[in-house]
């Protein structure tokens, strides 16, 4: 492979981003990106597939997301990269496998991205019945957008603030689902702790339930690798990731599983209520305004994720671009640091996505969605490998590293081990066999042509 030596010449000052990012922020990141309306409108759909017994499930996703989090972080502590995952893929498994899951990653973050927008938009039109949606949505991208092009620390204080209100929201709500079971609210008087037995028991559905449950809540969790993305524009990686890891890791287990327990204690999992189940939580509660109220929060948990989503879009093709498995004009920094033209590349899907919802309102991006599901599943998965083939070369050179992960090589083999488990259940699950179908085909597709275009390269040297 050549390249030409001007090109190199002119980018080579142009291809470390800054380290901006303050340790806070980088937990905030990590949480932002977790807590989505996965949790504030998804999560009553795994309680109605598994009844109380959802809480199983979510807690096998979050221990599998602890493991997975802490094998990031320590790859990413040792290589601090804005490619991460697909970095440490490269570096165990070879180019190819490399290149391949990071732009199946950024394939999957910039329909997301536009899923988010248009998402946010219908939410934000339930509560003022006369917003255009497509106008709104294209308001959210040019605005996030911006957020995106000032710089890496504006970017990082900003979502800091912008996550904070879904964590003081999520905390809120605990503490009055708690008040109300405690008997402390007037007038309302408290279920105690029948919900969780009544109507069929803990796991009325039994273990078909828990499995049921347990594909829809993982998603959920889904956002949490873009810690090790960010950590490179961090001012010390190594310190930075392991605190983040930490952190994060146990916040969003308890934040997911303390909302789950209040709404499993408060709302019979039968209520067909449970379609917005904080909702119906804070109308129990004699909230007023309760719909309106996790609506908006809703919408900002989507701005949210959009906003940190694009963040980790836009460095994932940037670092694309640096090992020149993309285009080598996106690998190019403003004066501030920041990968301008990656930014722009991973939004016009976003903007494109505003039209589309014009055109034909709700079906393209559930289709699309549907495409690139499983994707965040293929990337745990690989980087559960990577983590295994290099912590081993590590281990055999002798080589010290800033953070290791603890119950190695158990922990990585279990973490293998129940992903393998929800491929099964990928598979053998009518409604959702065709995601694993389209990421296996996706998959082999994007390697075919990166193999293609590598020797295309290749040749023309």
């Amino acid at each position: 492979m050549s390249s030409d030596p001007r090109g190199d010449a002119a980018l080579s000052s142009t291809l470390a981003p800054e380290r901006g990012l303050k340790p806070r922020q980088l937990i905030m990141m990590g949480l932002g990106s977790a807590i989505g309306a996965g949790l504030f409108l998804g999560s009553g759909v795994g309680v109605q597939a598994a009844g109380p017994a959802v809480l199983v499930s979510y807690l096998i996703a979050g221990a599998l997301v602890i493991i997975v989090m802490h094998a990031l972080g320590e790859m990413a502590a040792a290589m601090p990269s804005s490619g991460a995952f697909s970095v440490y893929a490269a570096e165990a498994m070879g180019p190819t496998a490399g290149a391949t899951l990071g732009w199946l990653w950024w394939l999957q973050m910039v329909i997301v991205i536009a899923a988010e927008a248009v998402g946010a938009a219908g939410l934000l039109a339930t509560v003022w019945p006369g917003l255009s949606v497509p106008a709104a949505a294209l308001l959210f991208m040019a605005g996030f957008t911006a957020v995106n092009l000032l710089g890496v620390r504006n970017f990082g204080e900003f979502e800091f603030w912008f996550a904070i209100l879904k964590v003081a929201a999520i905390l809120a709500f605990i503490a009055i689902g708690i008040a109300l079971l405690a008997g402390w609210l007037p007038n309302v008087p408290s279920p105690g702790l029948s919900n969780f037995t009544n109507n069929g028991g803990f796991a009325p559905k039994g273990l078909t339930g828990i499995g049921a449950a347990l594909l829809v809540v993982v998603f959920a969790f889904g956002g949490t690798e873009i810690v090790a993305v960010a950590a490179a524009e961090t001012a010390d990686p190594g310190r930075s990731i392991a605190r983040a890891v930490r952190t994060v890791a146990w916040r969003v287990l308890v934040f997911y599983m303390g909302s789950l327990a209040v709404i499993i204690a408060v709302v019979p999992w039968t209520d067909p209520a449970l379609s917005s189940p904080f909702a119906a939580v804070l109308q129990v509660a004699h909230i007023p305004g309760a719909v309106t109220v996790i609506t908006l929060i809703a919408v900002v948990a989507l701005l949210s994720a959009l906003n940190v989503n694009l963040y980790g879009a836009s460095r994932m093709i940037h670092s694309l671009a640096q090992r020149r498995e993309a285009p080598r004009p996106l690998a190019v920094l403003s004066n501030g640091g920041v990968p301008w033209l990656a930014v722009l590349a991973s939004v016009l899907f976003g903007f494109t996505a505003a039209v589309l919802e014009l055109l034909y309102p709700g079906k393209v991006l559930a289709v699309l969605l549907n495409i690139v599901g499983a994707i965040c599943l293929l990337v745990w998965a690989i980087s559960l490998l990577s983590q295994l083939i290099l912590r081993v070369r590590a281990d055999r050179a002798g080589t010290p590293l800033p953070f290791r992960m603890g119950g190695y090589p158990v922990l990585t083999l279990v973490g293998l081990a129940v992903l393998g488990l929800i491929f099964v259940l990928l598979v053998v699950t009518p409604s959702t066999r065709m995601q694993f179908v389209s990421m296996v085909v996706l998959t082999g597709v994007i390697a075919a042509l990166i193999k293609t275009a590598r020797s295309l390269r290749g040749t023309r040297g």
